[in-house]
């Protein structure tokens, strides 16, 4: 049993070997292949293969930042963080290309910290801290899935919405939609009415902030018995 010890003597070495080498790039794709597959059961663009580029990238980073003073150590201005602290800094711009902006809306700022965290857990596993790397993951894993799940049961956080109708006839009294709205927990920011006298029709937009995972559709087939209403549509904010 002496390469066993050998081999667990050689993963534990401060030095950077072959065999740590190896492991440390294996270990930091798995954990980053777990990170990537959640987010790409979200329908995220940034999935399995980003997430374990990222993770091994950051991974070769903290090796070559350990090995380039342990090989030169004659190498007077090195510095072995320096590599390292570029990981931090560069990432950045594969998080900033997740988020994508739609109209004062931004979407996968989730994956953008996932990313970066990916990054660092990699950097993590390079350094030779397993245990920790393995921690931080379950814990990256937890907060992606449990707590997903937590805010849909607790209906955490509001989300904007527009309703947006086209109703026969002029409307000159929203009160009733709004009574409607506020039967349902749906807060009216604000309107927008467009009428058009020549059709004799209304065009009705409505601002309204609901609960997060909240059911809107018995809302909108009340507000459509308001008055007789031809179309009804419900969008983000960032769709108009």
């Amino acid at each position: 049993m002496t390469w066993i010890a050998e081999f667990i003597a050689d993963l534990n070495s401060l030095e950077v070997n072959l065999t740590n080498s190896l492991f440390r790039m294996v270990l930091s794709m798995v954990l980053g292949m777990a990170v990537g597959a959640e987010r790409k059961r979200k329908g995220q663009i940034a999935g399995i293969r980003t997430f374990a580029l990222i993770s091994m990238g950051a991974c070769l980073s903290m090796l070559l930042s350990i090995y380039v003073p342990q090989a030169y150590l004659g190498l007077k201005n090195g510095d072995p963080g320096r590599i390292a602290a570029q990981v931090i800094t560069g990432i950045g711009f594969l998080g900033g290309g997740a988020m994508i902006h739609m109209k004062g809306a931004v979407r996968g700022l989730t994956t953008a910290a996932g990313i970066w965290v990916t990054a660092i857990i990699g950097m993590t596993v390079g350094i030779g801290m397993y245990v920790c790397s393995l921690g931080a993951t379950a814990l990256i894993l937890v907060t992606l899935v449990a707590l997903e799940r937590y805010e849909k049961h607790a209906r955490l956080g509001q989300e904007a919405k527009v309703i947006n109708l086209t109703v026969q006839g002029i409307v000159k009294d929203i009160t009733p939609y709004r009574k409607e709205l506020e039967r349902h927990g749906v807060h009216l920011s604000t309107f927008y009415i467009e009428f058009d006298y020549e059709n004799d029709r209304t065009e009705l937009n409505f601002m309204v902030l609901v609960h997060a995972y909240s059911n809107m559709m018995p809302v909108l087939d009340n507000i459509a018995k308001v008055h007789p209403t031809r179309r009804l549509t419900l969008s983000t904010q960032a769709d108009i």
